[in-house]
């Protein structure tokens, strides 16, 4: 299997490029090409937006590709997710995607023109405590579609999707919008104030695609900053309060977030 690394938000650091190729190697059941875009460096982008653009059409193209991986994070694949979605070449349809974070625009875009996608660890993962674990978990499920990788409270039979809360709501609303009805919807973020989590659910349970939804189920929020005063509600409990208000079944917990035990959720 051949695996094309692209970073279509922030620049890949050199040491974990070289700590996942090392892993790839060692498997020895994969190749592992990443893309020199990854490299690239302009102001807080992995190089501008035509190039990240063009790094990834690139990849799409290619028939001797088999998965796309997104690098990381960040910032920044947003501004090209419509592009990159728009005249899809057939060599596109063959792949799968894989990332989560700020690429979640991504995933949005491809999904809803049929490209197969997943949430799930990337490559920039390599450098967190634990963060080898989270780099095989990806590379099974990419490979081989092993199961023990995904997400364990996933529905048989029904589609699920995951995204960073913050992703989420900002892609409500646009071009890039999937269909979300009869979605089992799974939302995780990090560094958020409670506050923003509020004002975030209010925005998403508002939407009538959102509810659409089978159900949200919330994984780990993490790296809350403290408030001056205390918001008094923790984030379980502001999913739970906006999902009521909304009429959106609460599922209970997810095994995803920003960090090295995120779990696979394929766009099913």
């Amino acid at each position: 299997m051949k695996i094309a690394v692209v970073a279509p938000s922030c620049t890949l650091r050199p040491e974990a490029a070289e700590a996942v190729s090392a892993i790839v190697a060692s498997r020895g059941d994969a190749e592992l090409v990443i893309h020199p875009q990854c490299f690239f460096s302009d102001g807080h982008f992995a190089g501008s937006d035509e190039a990240r653009l063009d790094a990834l059409r690139d990849v799409m193209a290619d028939d001797r590709v088999d998965a796309v991986w997104f690098a990381r994070g960040g910032y920044g694949s947003n501004r090209i997710a419509e592009a990159a979605a728009r005249d899809l070449p057939a060599a596109a349809r063959s792949k799968i995607f894989l990332g989560y974070s700020d690429a979640g625009f991504l995933l949005a875009a491809f999904h809803k023109e049929g490209l197969k996608v997943a949430h799930g660890p990337m490559v920039q993962d390599v450098v967190r405590d634990g963060g080898e674990a989270a780099v095989n978990r990806a590379l099974d499920w990419l490979i081989r579609r092993d199961e023990a990788s995904l997400e364990p409270g996933l529905t048989k039979n029904r589609r699920a999707m995951a995204f960073n809360l913050t992703v989420l709501s900002h892609l409500i609303g646009t071009a890039i919008e999937p269909d979300f009805t009869g979605t089992e919807l799974l939302i995780e973020d990090v560094a958020e104030h409670e506050y923003r989590i509020d004002r975030t659910m209010f925005h998403v349970t508002g939407s009538e695609s959102i509810r659409r939804v089978a159900g949200i189920r919330v994984g780990r929020i993490s790296e809350i900053p403290d408030n001056d005063p205390a918001f008094g509600h923790d984030a379980e409990s502001i999913v739970r309060n906006w999902c009521e208000r909304a009429g959106i079944p609460f599922l209970g917990h997810a095994d995803i977030g920003h960090d090295a035990a995120n779990r696979v959720v394929p766009f099913n």
